[in-house]
């Protein structure tokens, strides 16, 4: 996940707008093929020092303004050629499609972790979705559950979390074009076309239209991304109050190194829901950020869309944390049913369950039918 954001997939995305800008408009005789190929030979071969670049673009404001400069040096021995570059674009087409081009990768690889930790939790539900359990409500003893009804809810949150994000993907990781003002003008009412020959090229969404000022789509990115950080963190918590002491339901695998203390060596502390927990705290500050920058000033905002590119990479950072943590600790959530019988009796609540295996197989069914 760190590696879809860094410089060099940054650099490489903002290449790859810039060659498919090129092809396409070659492809709608918008400029002259041979252009296109020198402009396309020239995104494969220059030479950029991320730093220096990264400096540039800081004093101009937007990352196009550098780089459109450096390809346009590298082609200034032909100047017809060299003012096709990033033709009928402008700055934040670039840098939406950058951003988002980045965001389908990490939804790949997001999705991949959330399946891995779906899939460890399914057989512990099953496995333990008719062992009766006291159930707690406000922290306190309640009525007895089955024990893997507790395990079939994470799943439930965290499969419906995994299918919202995967909705969000579906229509907002598209391409941006739109030009100056978003009115695709300079590109003699063929822009629809360029664009959807750019986002079948790019993998991404070919959108009816610009959407530099409507945010939506980021938002609804951002929003699902805290939501199913919540809903690790649901899990997280669970796990972590299960393995106090006095209870001791349930554990964190015991891994050599991890979960101990530097200065009480009887301790075996959850540390990978402290993760997801940590994880938890951060991403509402996030998500509220990007949700903020919505109120955009007419055909371009200043200062909010600015804002959401390190926000969404924090998310789906801390995201992608969060899931490799807790499927550690479901792939070897160690249950101790003789624990769980002693609650039980010292309750003193009897054994009925109600009707929880039965909801425990609704819940599983729903997620294999949804994956």
């Amino acid at each position: 996940m760190l590696v879809a954001f860094d410089d060099k997939a940054t650099l490489e995305a903002a290449l790859a707008f810039e060659a498919a800008l090129a092809r396409a408009e070659a492809a709608e005789k918008l400029i002259p093929a041979a252009a296109a190929a020198a402009i396309v030979r020239a995104c494969a071969t220059i030479a950029i020092d991320a730093a220096e670049l990264a400096d540039e673009t800081a004093l101009a404001g937007t990352l196009a303004i550098p780089l459109v400069a450096r390809l346009r040096q590298v082609l200034a021995d032909d100047p017809a050629v060299a003012k096709a570059v990033h033709h009928g674009a402008t700055s934040q087409d670039l840098a939406d499609t950058v951003l988002m081009s980045q965001a389908r990768v990490a939804v790949g690889l997001l999705d991949a972790d959330l399946a891995r930790l779906a899939a460890a939790l399914s057989p512990l539900a099953e496995r333990y979705g008719a062992v009766p359990a006291i159930g707690r409500t406000l922290l306190q003893d309640a009525l007895p559950i089955g024990f893997g009804l507790r395990i079939a809810q994470w799943l439930a949150g965290i499969a419906s979390a995994r299918a919202r994000l995967a909705r969000e993907a579906a229509t907002a990781v598209a391409l941006q074009l739109g030009g100056a003002a978003g009115t695709r003008a300079g590109l003699a009412g063929k822009g629809q076309q360029v664009a959807a020959r750019m986002a079948a090229e790019l993998g991404l969404v070919s959108p009816p239209g610009p959407w530099h000022s409507r945010r939506d789509g980021v938002a609804g990115l951002a929003t699902a991304l805290g939501i199913a950080i919540g809903a690790m963190a649901k899990m997280a918590r669970d796990v972590a109050l299960l393995a106090q002491n006095a209870i001791g339901e349930a554990r964190e695998p015991a891994v050599p190194g991890r979960g101990g203390s530097s200065a009480m060596a009887h301790k075996r502390n959850p540390t990978g829901c402290g993760v997801a927990l940590a994880a938890a705290v951060r991403a509402p500050g996030l998500v509220a950020g990007v949700l903020a920058g919505m109120a955009q000033e007419e055909e371009r905002g200043l200062g909010g869309w600015q804002a959401e590119g390190p926000a969404l990479a924090e998310l789906f950072m801390l995201a992608a944390g969060a899931a490799e943590a807790m499927a550690c600790v479901a792939e070897g959530l160690d249950i101790d049913d003789a624990a769980i019988a002693r609650n039980l009796a010292q309750a003193g609540l009897g054994h009925d369950i109600g009707e929880s295996q039965a909801i425990v197989a609704a819940l599983i069914a729903a997620y294999r039918s949804s994956s």
